[in-house]
């Protein structure tokens, strides 16, 4: 732990030049007398580091102590500095790991590139928080992430929801083939029965690593397997179809609210003498297309089916009963 601190330290000074005691116990979390003892470390084993105190004081290394990172242009070094710690990595356990690869990439930069982190850290931010949503919590996440380091087979509890208030578990054993953040929610691609399964890491309520390893597929490739995998739900998840007619002023901005597809159908479809536009328009269920046609109001019409008509007919006279 020591020797990766007092590496910590050298890359620090190499990258920010000149920085007191305290800035440098803020950064690696310890104490200033601790700071100090790894400066004569490091003193000792040949660095040419060095400490003043009193104003203007601080801990710095020789200006001739220097390591270059050739070949980088100037593009590059900026896209270096826009790297931040995301979230998903820091779920996995690995933040301090990043942050040390980050700041020995920064330190072996040359001396014009590294006035530039500053000025890119001030003009663009990575933000990879949601909003408004609730965390979801995966507390056995980091052993997994093991698992999938080692090849060993990892025996799970999963919590199973049958139906809305009905909650069981279940126990089985998976072999870890990756591990896949989207839009902040973690899933397990995992091998179980010769077949590869996903799990969603938060209805992992309790996880045991085994002794027993698993051969990996040759050709596996986790980027290609998700991909297909994502394609499958999307296809699977609408499933009911549904006709509208859209209002003329709703038309150029339908996709913004119905998906990315209902702009195709537009391009397709001819305006009646009204400027009006029928289009066919995939949901997931009856419920979620009332709900999303009741909030458009009149910018769109539901034409099929009929009890999806009815329902919308039924809600909108349900809600004008309230307001009068």
């Amino acid at each position: 732990m020591r020797a990766d601190r007092l590496l910590s330290l050298l890359m620090l000074l190499q990258a920010r030049g000149r920085l007191t005691a305290q800035e440098l116990a803020r950064e690696l979390e310890v104490s200033e007398r601790t700071i100090y003892r790894d400066i004569n470390a490091l003193s000792a084993s040949g660095v040419p580091v060095y400490a003043e105190s009193g104003p203007g004081g601080g801990c710095a290394l020789l200006d001739s102590y220097r390591t270059n990172l050739t070949g980088l242009t100037t593009d590059e070094a900026r896209a270096l500095f826009m790297l931040s710690i995301p979230a998903p990595l820091d779920q996995l356990g690995v933040t301090q790991e990043l942050k040390v690869a980050l700041l020995k990439l920064a330190a072996a930069l040359p001396e014009a590139r590294r006035h530039d982190e500053a000025r890119v850290r001030q003009r663009v931010h990575l933000d990879s928080t949601r909003w408004f949503q609730e965390e979801e919590a995966a507390p056995q996440l980091q052993l997994i992430y093991r698992a999938v380091w080692d090849d060993r087979k990892v025996a799970i509890t999963l919590r199973v929801q049958f139906a809305a208030f009905l909650d069981a578990q279940i126990e089985q054993v998976i072999a870890p083939y990756g591990l896949v953040s989207k839009a902040g929610v973690w899933s397990i691609v995992a091998a179980r029965d010769d077949r590869l399964r996903v799990y969603r890491a938060a209805d992992v309520i309790a996880a045991r690593l085994l002794d027993e390893t698993f051969m990996r597929s040759a050709d596996f490739d986790l980027v290609e397997f998700w991909q297909k995998w994502c394609d499958g739900v999307e296809q699977n998840r609408l499933h009911y179809e549904v006709r509208l007619r859209l209002a003329p002023h709703f038309v150029p901005h339908a996709h913004h609210y119905l998906g990315e597809p209902v702009r195709a159908a537009i391009e397709q479809a001819a305006p009646d003498e009204q400027g009006r536009v029928q289009i066919g328009v995939s949901f997931e269920s009856l419920e979620e297309a009332r709900a999303r046609c009741l909030s458009l109001g009149y910018a769109v019409e539901v034409l099929e089916p009929e009890a999806l008509r009815r329902s919308v007919l039924d809600y909108a006279e349900q809600i004008c009963k309230v307001y009068k």
